[in-house]
């Protein structure tokens, strides 16, 4: 039985909101016409499909996926109530992945289920872009209905929403504007959000950053939410991603600095390792011990409200329900890693290297470019005890002797999208990836002269959200470079110890000679540095004033993210955000206020630390 059903005709309501469905009266369509919108990552039972939330600021919506390496995943179900029996169409909102690559075969193949039997149709078999794929003309009997998403290959099919309509010639829009308009309309989402309280500090990215700032806040007793789309907090070093903690804590200048870091670290080593390893518990129970720490996990951040130049509030969506969450607030933090927040706050940024000229780093190029460092799909295999076979696969890349990677894992070097935008195709690139490893694996398999090596293992784990490293750049009132670092440059304001080398990534040249301008290999080139402390003046935007940043979308050059971005380190620069937000609210001052009026406060707190919640009070301003 369904969790929720609204009807704006009879404005009847009942249960908990889960699953929102709406029988609607289209303007185009006939007096009677009805129609029924189900979000696909909505639905109550997702079986072996996951819910993906890296394309939703592209096209609107979260949706679901069936990642199966190769091994179809378990139905997704759930029951709709229709408004009437009788004859519908329905519609699937859906894409061939491939296509924008123009190759052989589709591999996200699925099916629709009505009270199990499939539609004739099959499923994400057309179309490079998300688009409503028509699947015929169904005969209901009844007005309650079971719908099934039914895998039919592993290789991630997926699946936004489905409508059924009585109005047998209406097709849902594709064009993002009415899309919005008729999800708002069909789900019963009402005009505004609703306010999910009132915050001292709203911090938006639930990373290592963001966790800290709000850990951080908290115990100093502010009012904090903190928001994070996905299930579990972390970031990259989650389950889902699989990257472990880097950089140094609790050194000079402020030795105390790291103690939360510490709180959260599972103190395990390794990349591409079994998910414990990760302990995405001990991160979310040490966040729900706080009493003033409000948590609101699977909620995606894509709306601004501002009042002058400031922000007001955060808008926010359910990326399961779609309900919409109002976050007002007196600060906020971007620790979205792409710098969202405070892109559509209007601050200030950078995407891309300087150039050589522009910074006079001899680390940058020549002339400026939009490179950034990629996105790292990870992945392992496991041992089996008789041999395991894995499908060929015409559709991924295309692999050789020469070219093959002989590897039976893929770490943090199987990194993409050097060359592409981040944030606006960040969906493609992870998906080239996947071509990439599944392409590879099936011809170690099937086609290598020593396929025998590989008999006996099948794929154990492939990420399906990448690891990024670097996209948008928040620009604040200092913005370090490479000179500060290597010159040792001192600040009055210098806070977080950096001792990462600058790192800095490239496609690998080998990888180029094969697959010139879609390398999937890239090489680490580091400089080595001594512990330096960088300028508080990095977190916080230069014209947002009640903006501040962590993580690796903090003021920097390209080149001096290198060192800045390991997660120990973007840790401790939450850290000190929230330390700084509490002297905001304390002093009825801004970020720059703090830099201004209050800096030896904020040194006394970065002396004395936010560790343990029992020492945390001793430390209160």
């Amino acid at each position: 039985m369904i969790d929720t059903v609204l009807n704006t005709k009879l404005g009847w309501r009942c249960g908990r909101v889960l699953l929102l469905l709406v029988t609607v009266v289209w303007p185009a369509a006939t007096a009677s016409a009805e129609t029924v919108y189900v979000e696909a990552e909505s639905f109550l039972g997702l079986g072996g499909w996951v819910v993906d939330t890296l394309a939703m600021d592209q096209i609107g919506s979260s949706y679901v996926l069936a990642h199966g390496l190769g091994v179809p995943v378990k139905d997704a179900q759930t029951t709709v109530t229709l408004p009437t029996a009788g004859k519908y169409r329905v519609w699937v909102r859906t894409r061939d992945w491939v296509a924008p690559w123009k190759v052989d075969g589709a591999p996200g193949r699925f099916q629709l289920l009505i009270d199990g039997k499939a539609l004739e149709t099959i499923f994400g078999t057309s179309g490079a872009e998300w688009h409503w794929q028509d699947g015929g003309m169904v005969e209901i009997s009844g007005n309650k209905v079971t719908l099934s998403l039914h895998d039919l290959t592993g290789f991630d099919g997926r699946c936004d929403a489905i409508v059924m309509t009585t109005d047998l010639g209406f097709a849902p829009p594709n064009e993002a504007g009415a899309l919005a308009a008729l999800r708002r309309k069909a789900l019963g989402l009402s005009d505004g959000p609703e306010d999910a309280g009132r915050f001292d500090l709203v911090v938006v990215g639930g990373g290592m950053a963001g966790t800290c700032a709000a850990l951080s806040a908290a115990r100093l007793g502010l009012q904090v939410a903190l928001i994070q789309n996905r299930p579990v907090l972390g970031g990259n070093n989650s389950s889902e991603v699989r990257v472990h903690l880097q950089g140094r804590i609790q050194l000079p200048p402020y030795p105390m600095l790291g103690s939360v870091v510490s709180e959260l670290d599972s103190g395990r080593q390794g990349n591409a390792k079994p998910p414990e390893y990760y302990d995405d518990g001990k991160k979310l129970r040490v966040v729900r011990a706080e009493k003033n720490l409000h948590l609101f996990l699977n909620t995606h951040a894509y709306k601004v409200e501002k009042e002058g130049d400031r922000i007001a509030a955060v808008v926010a969506r359910n990326v399961r329900t779609g309900k919409e969450l109002r976050f007002p607030g007196t600060l906020f933090v971007d620790c979205t890693g792409d710098g969202t927040l405070g892109f559509l706050a209007g601050a200030d940024y950078r995407m891309g290297r300087e150039s050589r000229a522009e910074t006079g780093e001899s680390l940058a190029p020549e002339k400026p470019d939009r490179m950034t460092m990629g996105m790292s799909v990870q992945w392992y295999s496991v041992s089996t005890d008789k041999p395991s076979p894995f499908p060929d696969c015409p559709w991924a890349v295309r692999f050789n002797e020469k070219t093959c990677q002989r590897v039976m894992m893929g770490e943090w070097d199987w990194e993409t999208g050097m060359n592409r935008d981040q944030v606006t195709e960040a969906e493609q690139i992870r998906d080239y990836a996947l071509r990439v490893v599944y392409g590879n694996w099936s011809f170690l398999k099937n086609h290598a002269k020593d396929k025998t090596e590989y008999a006996k293992r099948r794929l154990g784990w492939v990420a399906y959200i990448g690891g990024k490293r670097e996209s948008r750049r928040l620009l604040g009132d200092v913005i370090l470079q490479q000179q500060d670092i290597e010159q040792r440059r001192e600040f009055p304001d210098a806070c977080v110890t950096t001792t990462w080398t600058i790192d800095l990534h490239y496609p690998a040249p080998k990888n180029t000679q094969h697959f010139p301008g879609s390398e999937f290999r890239s090489i680490a080139k580091h400089q080595k540095i001594k512990p330096y402390a960088i300028p508080y003046r990095c977190l916080y935007s230069r014209n947002v004033p009640n903006l501040f940043m962590a993580g690796r979308d903090i003021s920097v050059t390209h080149v001096a993210l290198g060192t800045v971005r390991v997660m120990r380190t973007t840790g401790m620069m939450g850290e000190v955000v929230g330390m700084a937000a509490s002297l905001c609210k304390k002093h009825d001052v801004g970020p720059r206020g703090v830099y201004e009026n209050c800096l030896d406060e904020l040194k006394s707190l970065m002396k004395r630390g936010v560790g343990e919640p029992a020492t945390a009070a001793a430390v209160k301003p």
